[in-house]
Order: structure tokens, then C-alpha cells, then sequence
């Protein structure tokens, strides 16, 4: 197949985005598709570009700032839909995108409107997924339990201390409500510390979602084509599984499969299936979860282009159900190929 990897972009998720799809264009080389790398931001990389990235090393410990990423999409000097690929120039857009326009929809219009097939959801559904108060709204009504919230929708006017302590408690989650790797993403224990959170929230989006806390047990249920993989268990170094955690070698304890009895795994499966249905997603996505002390599984979200690195809890996944990367990427190629085939035979 032919195939463009699109990575990149100017979302906080920019570094991870390049290692995912960096490493997900040498596998697809090495089972012998031709391959080429786009990154949305800055245009065309060749393969000399590429070995110089991947000699680079890994993700950086912390994600731009909100002022740098403006700064990159001022420098720009073309838009993105202008680096797109057209009808007939590939047979496949592998999107190694995360975050932003990436996996919000919007790249996904523009590549519907050009009639280029693509991996992952729909504009649709990704737009719906990276929602995070939306998508809870979904997911409760088809019966996925998710922790209560309040949505701040203004900053000059969040929620106050007395509202937040009434209906969700302490401790809370504060975090922009579309972002992805825990960008802007704080836990509040103490009243007086909501304010500066909610502040830091709305630095990296025009919505900020509180949500009560969920102890417990941090879960994740790849589902590729419907289908789950074996779920893993996150044990951090920090409180929560924030981007230093995720990206950093040796800052969480990654186990596939986790350790959870057969019908514990069964039914934070069956969950996470049946949210990746709910929220109509497609090719290959990745399901977080709490489980409480009593044995509750709470959905944190729902990752519609989740992380490829070399940490990445997506692999691992595939890995503990015997796929190696290499398929994994090259069945994720063919989900997307063979819905596009499905589509225009309607």
C-alpha cells in the first residue's frame, strides 16, 4: 500500500505525535509499503529527516506551553489543509496525530471532503470522543459509568468553592475538556487551590471540565475493530498517570495483562467495547479506567488516536495478545482501507 503518515501538528501532544508516527512509518516500511511522512505543522519530511528524528530520542518530559504552540502556528507559513494528501496520492492516511485538529475532527473533515481513506474514527466521533463532556454525556446514557461533573465554561465566572464542594466534593480533577496526555490537568485536595487549577485549565482550552475523583486502580482496554485487547494496569510514580509518567521510561509500571480475575477482565472489556461503540468510534482506540477498592469501573476517556510510542499503552496491548507492532500498524492500515471499500460500495 501506499501510505502517508501524518504526524506532528501544534496540539501540546506535538512531541508525542512525531515519536508515534516516526516509528509507526519504519514498521510499515519494514513490511514493505511504501511510505512517506508528513508532518501538518511544517511540510514533507524525507527519510534522512527521519533517522535524524529518531536519533533525537524520546518525547520531551513536559509538552510545549500554550505560547509556544501559538507561536508555531503563527510560524506556519502554510495551512494544514493545504499539506494534506489529495485523491490518488495515497492509498491509506495513517493519522499519527494526537490532540488538536489532529484528533479532533477536523483533520478527519478535510480528508472526507478530499475522499482520502484514513485510520481511526470518523470526524463525527472523533469530535465527540475529544469532547470530554459531550462524550460523558454518551457514555452515561448507553451505560458506561463515568464519575460525576461540572463543566467551567467562562473564565470569568467558574464554578465556585461551595458549588464544587455540594455536588462533587474533594478531592477533583480540573482539566481542559479537550486535551489529551494530561495536559493542564490538576488535582484539587483543598479548596483553596480550585482557583489557580481552573485558571491553568483554561490556558489550554476555551473549556474546562471538574470532575469528582476516582480512586482507585488506573485501567486501560485497547479496542481495535471492535474487538478488546488485554487491558493493563497503570502503576505511576506520580499520583496520576500525568505526561511525565506516560513518556518517561521508568516513570509507570506498565502490566499486560493486568492482574484482574477473569470476570473483572471481562467486564472492563465488555465496558470498554461497549464505549467504543457508543461514542461510534472505528479502527483502533484506546478505553481508560478506575476501579474503586469495591471493584467499579469508572471510564475516564475515551483516545480515538491513542499514543504509539515506544510506551505507549496501545502495543503493549497488542503485544500481550501476541501482535507485534508491525501488524498492529499494518491491521490498523487495513481496518481503515477495507471501511473506505465498504463505504463507496453503498
Amino acid at each position: 500500500m501506499r501510505i502517508t503518515v501524518l504526524l506532528g501538528g501544534t496540539s501540546s501532544e506535538r512531541d508525542v505525535s512525531l515519536a508515534s508516527g516516526l516509528r509507526i512509518a519504519e514498521a510499515l516500511r519494514a513490511r514493505g509499503h511504501e511510505v512517506s511522512a508528513l508532518d501538518t505543522a511544517k511540510g514533507p519530511l524525507t527519510q534522512d529527516d527521519e533517522r535524524r528524528m529518531l536519533a533525537g530520542g524520546a518525547v520531551k518530559t513536559k509538552p510545549p506551553t500554550p505560547e509556544e504552540l501559538r507561536r508555531m502556528r503563527a510560524e506556519s507559513v502554510e495551512t494544514t489543509a493545504g499539506r494534506l494528501p489529495k485523491r490518488g496520492e495515497c492509498d491509506v492516511a495513517f493519522l499519527a496525530l494526537h490532540g488538536g485538529s489532529g484528533e479532533d475532527g477536523t483533520i478527519q473533515a478535510l480528508l472526507d471532503l478530499a475522499g482520502v481513506p484514513y485510520t481511526g474514527s470518523g470526524h463525527l466521533a472523533s469530535a465527540l470522543a475529544m469532547d470530554k463532556d459531550l462524550s460523558k454525556h454518551v457514555l452515561r446514557a448507553q451505560g458506561v459509568r463515568t464519575a460525576d461533573w461540572i463543566m467551567a465554561m467562562d473564565p470569568a465566572s467558574p464554578p465556585g468553592v461551595a458549588e464544587v464542594e455540594k455536588v462533587l466534593g474533594w478531592p477533583v480533577i480540573v482539566k481542559p475538556s479537550k486535551q489529551g496526555s494530561t495536559v493542564g490537568l490538576s488535582i484539587v485536595k483543598q479548596p483553596g487551590e480550585l482557583a489557580a487549577a481552573i485558571a491553568e485549565a483554561f490556558r489550554h482550552d476555551d473549556e474546562v471540565m471538574i470532575e469528582r475523583f476516582i480512586a482507585g486502580r488506573e485501567l486501560s482496554a485497547p479496542v481495535i475493530g471492535g474487538d478488546a485487547l488485554p487491558v493493563g494496569e497503570i502503576i505511576p510514580k506520580h499520583e496520576i498517570y500525568d505526561y511525565e509518567c506516560k513518556y518517561t521510561p521508568g516513570m509507570a509500571q506498565e502490566i499486560f495483562p493486568a492482574p484482574l480475575t477473569p470476570a473483572e477482565t471481562a467486564e472492563v472489556q465488555a465496558q470498554a467495547v461497549r464505549a467504543f461503540n457508543a461514542l461510534k468510534l472505528r479502527g483502533c482506540a484506546r478505553i481508560d479506567f478506575r476501579m474503586t477498592a469495591a471493584g467499579e469501573f469508572y471510564c475516564l476517556e475515551a483516545n480515538t488516536l491513542p499514543g504509539m510510542t515506544a510506551t505507549s499503552l496501545v502495543p503493549q496491548g497488542a503485544a500481550a495478545a501476541g501482535i507485534e507492532f508491525a501488524d498492529l500498524c499494518e491491521r490498523i492500515a487495513r481496518l481503515a482501507v477495507d471501511h473506505a471499500a465498504a463505504h463507496q460500495a453503498r
